[in-house]
């Protein structure tokens, strides 16, 4: 469109509207802590709310009285010095300000597409569960790591430490009404109250696909692959991670030969999954403490040191199931294309009791940060929970090591930064619409209503301000174009539009406006 000299009807509007309003928008600053609020002689600082049952609201609560029931009431204000509230997060957890909320979505959104190419289903299940969920065969970690509580109704329940028994039941729960095999995906919240470590947090949140009713390593080839796909779509190599497989079998041969008890299994593969986080002397007291001989664990700490399936076989033979499973998984990843990202490591066990077969871990080479992302099959996972067994494997990929704060320490974020791929993650806005005039406020808002209307994104000034500070926030929110409405335009049926990148300016009919 043309320009016109609409920048002359800019030059004399702004000091019209720089008269009437920079009085009025003048910045201070009021702090409580520093000068209290005085009222009838009393002085108040900023505070931290408290909040308790009144009285009265403690007798409609136990009597059924017409107020919602347990309603708070705020505590009555109490006079002197009050102190400030702790501004930060509990420990563990974390807050999303803008910048990182949109590096969240960017991340999910990736979750979401992988899982769709690979034509999985999305579901969700409550945060807050039964106990009794999470404890039946989860491990012993688990147990002494959950958010656990007695509700009002002195039912036990916990905040979710991770997915899979969430999904699980709602299997159980939907029945012969889903067809099998199901392919199943979440991207949910979960809590586990553990120490803290680099990548290791109390909340985080987790990207689980999971495939249920095929008993094959196809399925688990699959999940592999999903997670390949993911890292490559946002540009990361197989130089930069990669995976080691192993197999629970491989532990299970073992301990037949030494006649340790099926009932120890979980347990020790618990133990073992602590291998590189503890000293060996102390995983080989914990062994031995849980009734493993010492033999049993010599024997089994050399079988754990092997590192591919050759030495596996020379260890074990090559008849067993074990090594049958983790062949064909190699042979598949060569199909699938991902050959260069996998590695035999006989260590991984992970640390859930559940597991019963191939299971996997994603690393960084580097070595710097805790799994990525782990998994497995869990064949017998649903008769725990007094169902019938389903062959079921999965995997969950958290974001506490991918998505950590602060930023700087990102396992992606720096990736990706050293090889120039991090995505453009600022805030981009088509529009930012201002009126000249406190009386054109409403006009404003009909230019953004037309501008939504037509799918642009529209940030709406909505108080009167110093273009000064309108040119600002357009810069701070990348907008493309300004619309400033002015009394003489809009009575002419027309705004002005400022395009910020070129310095362009021309008006246009409201109807016309894109």
């Amino acid at each position: 469109m043309p320009a016109t000299p609409f920048s002359c009807s800019y030059l004399i509007l702004q000091p019209r509207f720089n008269s009437y309003f920079n009085p009025l928008f003048r910045s201070f600053t009021y702090q409580l802590s520093t000068s209290p609020l005085s009222f009838n002689g009393i002085k108040f600082t900023a505070a931290r709310v408290h909040s308790s049952l009144s009285p009265a609201a403690e007798t409609d609560s136990q009597s059924g009285g017409g107020g919602r029931s347990g309603a708070l009431s705020p505590g009555p204000i109490v006079a002197g010095e009050v102190q400030r509230i702790d501004v930060n997060p509990p420990k563990g957890t974390r807050d999303f300000p803008p910048e990182e909320m949109r590096l969240r979505n960017w991340l999910f959104n990736n979750f979401k597409e992988v899982s769709r190419l690979y034509g999985f289903e999305e579901v969700d299940f409550p945060v807050l569960e039964n106990e009794a969920l999470f404890t039946r065969k989860a491990g012993e970690e688990i147990k002494d790591q959950l958010y656990c509580f007695e509700d009002r109704g002195n039912r036990r329940v916990a905040l979710r430490p991770e997915l899979t028994p969430s999904l699980a039941r709602l299997v159980i729960q939907k029945g012969k009404s889903v067809p099998l095999p199901l392919k199943w995906f979440t991207v949910g919240q979960c809590w586990r109250y553990e120490r803290m470590t680099r990548g290791r947090r109390r909340e985080h949140y987790q990207w689980n696909m999971d495939i249920i009713g095929v008993p094959g390593v196809m399925a688990e080839a699959e999940l592999i692959s999903s997670i390949v796909t993911l890292f490559k779509r946002i540009g990361i190599k197989e130089s930069d991670v990669g995976f080691k497989v192993s197999s629970r079998k491989v532990l299970q041969e073992v301990l037949k030969c030494y006649s340790i008890p099926e009932s120890l299994f979980g347990k020790v593969c618990v133990i073992i999954d602590k291998i590189e986080k503890i000293p060996v002397d102390e995983v080989k007291k914990e062994l031995m403490a849980a009734g493993v001989s010492q033999e049993a664990v010599e024997e089994l700490l050399q079988v754990l040191s092997v590192k591919s399936l050759t030495g596996l076989e020379e260890k074990l033979g090559s008849s067993g199931k074990a090594i049958a499973d983790l062949k064909q998984l190699f042979s598949l990843a060569e199909k699938f294309g991902y050959s260069e990202w996998i590695q035999f490591d006989a260590s991984v066990v992970r640390g859930l009791a559940y597991y019963t077969g191939i299971v996997f871990e994603g690393f960084d080479r580097e070595g710097k940060l805790r799994a990525i992302c782990g998994g497995g099959r869990y064949d017998h996972l649903f008769s725990t929970f007094g169902a019938d067994d389903i062959p079921a494997c999965g995997f969950g990929f958290g974001d506490a090591v991918v998505v950590e704060i602060p930023l700087s320490s990102l396992l992606f974020k720096q990736l990706l930064r050293e090889k120039g791929l991090l995505p453009d993650l600022s805030l981009q806005m088509d529009y930012i619409v201002c009126a000249l005039d406190e009386d054109l406020q409403g006009a404003a808002a009909m230019v953004a209503h037309v501008l939504r209307k037509k799918g642009q994104s529209v940030d709406l000034v909505l108080e009167s301000k110093p273009l000064k500070w309108v040119f600002k926030r357009a810069a701070r929110n990348n907008a493309q174009r300004l619309v400033l409405v002015g009394s003489s335009e809009w009575q002419r049926g027309v705004v002005g539009v400022k395009i910020l990148a070129t310095g362009e300016q021309y008006e246009v009919k409201l109807d016309e406006l894109i």
